[in-house]
């Protein structure tokens, strides 16, 4: 197959990742410690969390906090007493005020983890409560959405498209309007795998062939047509008449106003963030999609849609009518990536062969070798 030099399809087919990459325990273990363990991890929406709230937070196993202030500052910690130990929040979430205090022995920090306060104790000359702060976890906030990371050094946060991909959206101020969650029974990159492929589009999401019409070539875009040059004219994503996912096609509310021909154009827009989320930005709303990896064979995912307040207030809003076409798709994708992760289990089944159109299945699972490879675990 010869292909136009710019075109981003393989020239060849790799070999994916070992089956066992996928349900090792060991595997899960050095993927937690390599990847989500040192990357930023997403933690929710900031207009979610209110000034005076703690909450309890997991990230790579790890039991934390993520607080935010009365005065609105958002901190973050694990969640241990540094007098013996004792977690300092036992709910999912609880009122904050100006000292995080421990339940068990009334140790208290300020809100930005120096410990104030020993309570009843009685400490001698050798102790010192500025060497008894909290241990901290960075924090990160883009767009409104909240970030924690477990690094020692905090690193970049590094969206495929730039952080000023979202720029023209009203990111920021944007409120959850409906948030879905489900737990599937498969492993975390099994999730991304599908994401980054569109080869399955044509048996497994009508609807969404429907809307994307050029999705029923099992491609997403043009450009991944063997026969495709630059010179080739693109028109409109979506079908005609459609502007939106939603499940007339048409807008919810007003458009947002900032935003090019090309993103109108596009229908869509997609900002991925490895190994945590990706952001679906449309000429209406936006939708935010997570992963928490639970274990080597299970996955959480959490699908966050995110509208201006006026939309939200509109007399008469019919929420399910831009809800409910995302939702079929998801779980579109959350019933084959069951059904991938049972066939992975097969003893006959060692890796496979990535096709030319797979290859951000192929850049993503360079990164995770390359991630793996980088940290000594």
């Amino acid at each position: 197959m010869t292909v136009h030099a710019q075109s981003p399809l393989l020239n060849h087919c790799p070999e994916s990742l070992p089956a066992s990459a996928y349900f090792d325990a060991g595997w899960f273990d050095r993927e937690r410690r390599a990847i989500w363990a040192q990357d930023w991890v997403y933690a929710g929406r900031l207009n979610d969390l209110k000034p005076g709230t703690m909450r309890r937070v997991t990230v790579a196993g790890e039991n934390l906090i993520l607080c935010r202030d009365p005065a609105g500052k958002v901190t973050a910690f694990h969640n241990t007493c540094r007098h013996r130990g004792a977690e300092l929040c036992s709910v999912a979430e609880k009122p904050l005020g100006k000292l995080i205090t421990c339940p068990y022995h009334a140790w208290a920090y300020a809100t930005d983890g120096r410990l104030v306060s020993v309570a009843h104790a009685t400490p001698t000359d050798d102790f010192r409560k500025e060497d008894h702060s909290l241990f901290a976890v960075h924090v990160k906030e883009w767009n409104g959405f909240l970030f924690l990371s477990l690094a020692d050094q905090a690193p970049e946060l590094t969206p495929d498209l730039g952080l000023n991909a979202l720029d023209n959206w009203p990111m920021a101020e944007l409120v959850t309007g409906h948030r879905l969650e489900k737990t599937l029974a498969c492993n975390w990159k099994i999730f991304w795998e599908n994401y980054n492929e569109c080869l399955h589009c044509p048996s497994v999401h009508p609807s969404l062939c429907d809307m994307v019409p050029i999705y029923k070539k099992g491609i997403m875009s043009a450009s991944e047509s063997p026969d495709w040059t630059p010179e080739v004219p693109t028109g409109p994503v979506l079908k005609d008449g459609a502007h939106s996912w939603t499940v007339s096609g048409e807008p919810c509310g007003p458009e947002f106003p900032g935003l090019t021909s090309q993103e109108r154009a596009n229908g869509f827009n997609f900002v991925t963030i490895y190994p945590t989320m990706f952001v679906v930005a449309h000429v209406d709303y936006a939708r935010s999609v997570s992963l928490t990896p639970i274990g080597p064979e299970e996955t959480k995912l959490t699908i966050e849609w995110l509208f201006p307040q006026t939309t939200l207030d509109q007399p008469g809003f019919d929420l399910a009518a831009v809800t409910d076409f995302a939702t079929t798709v998801v779980l579109e994708d959350g019933a084959a990536c069951e059904m991938n992760q049972r066939g992975l289990k097969s003893s006959r089944y060692s890796k496979g062969r990535l096709m030319p159109q797979e290859f951000d299945i192929h850049r993503f699972h360079q990164w995770v070798l390359g991630r793996l490879a980088a940290v000594e675990v």
